[in-house]
């Protein structure tokens, strides 16, 4: 049994987390309860942290930022609830990342775009429009970054138009503060051929928004 209240809180059924990250926010010496929580064999308490740190980098990424690294080494993670968790926690991150760190691990942190997992490919994309609404000066290189999903290779041909419709909506997001808009328009365009309706539908959507923003 887990001595500490915070973790005993967390494995609950019924736990709010939204206001155990609150109670976290308040008191920064809880905060090292939650990474041993990731330790933790009980999944409740592993998932329940994780879930708690991904609230807290949301409303305080401050508190976080100095973990950077933390969540870094957590891309790598065997574990894939974990590493999902980080990669929406590092976009958090981004908004405070004054010293550019994020712009290092660049590379690392697009890398399952173009591997073989589409959850954490789709995750990634996601992410990558809050990356991008932090950090104006990378919304170009992220959209290329977003692009290669067409050439990815997932687990069947159906995850790659899952993940296809997710990149869709964030270049959506991204499509106004783009320069060059032609390849992703393009893109875009390509998915009216899509053989997933949920994706052509998205594709259909977004030509419908932005053609106007094409022709300026």
């Amino acid at each position: 049994m887990n001595n500490s209240k915070l973790l005993q809180q967390i494995a609950r059924k019924d736990s709010n987390k939204e206001k155990l990250a609150e109670r976290v926010i308040k008191n920064s010496e809880l905060l090292q309860e939650l990474f041993a929580g990731l330790q933790a064999p009980e999944a409740r308490i592993k998932y329940g942290s994780n879930k708690v740190l991904v609230i807290i980098s949301e409303k305080n990424p401050a508190m976080l930022y100095p973990k950077l690294d933390f969540f870094v080494a957590q891309l790598d993670s065997e574990n894939n609830f974990l590493k999902w968790g980080a990669i929406e926690i590092i976009a958090n991150l981004c908004q405070v990342d004054s010293v550019h760190h994020f712009e290092n691990i660049f590379s690392k942190y697009f890398f399952p775009i173009h591997a073989h997992q589409m959850i954490t490919a789709a995750n990634t994309i996601k992410a990558a429009a809050k990356v991008a609404s932090f950090k104006h000066n990378l919304t170009e290189k992220i959209s290329e970054e977003i692009l290669k999903v067409e050439a990815a290779d997932y687990e069947t041909p159906e995850c790659n138009n899952i993940v296809i419709g997710q990149a869709i909506k964030s270049l959506d997001e991204l499509f106004p503060k783009l320069k060059t808009k032609e390849p992703v328009f393009a893109f875009v365009k390509r998915q009216l051929k899509n053989k997933r309706p949920a994706t052509r539908k998205k594709a259909e959507n977004f030509i419908r928004k932005n053609q106007k923003l094409l022709e300026k």
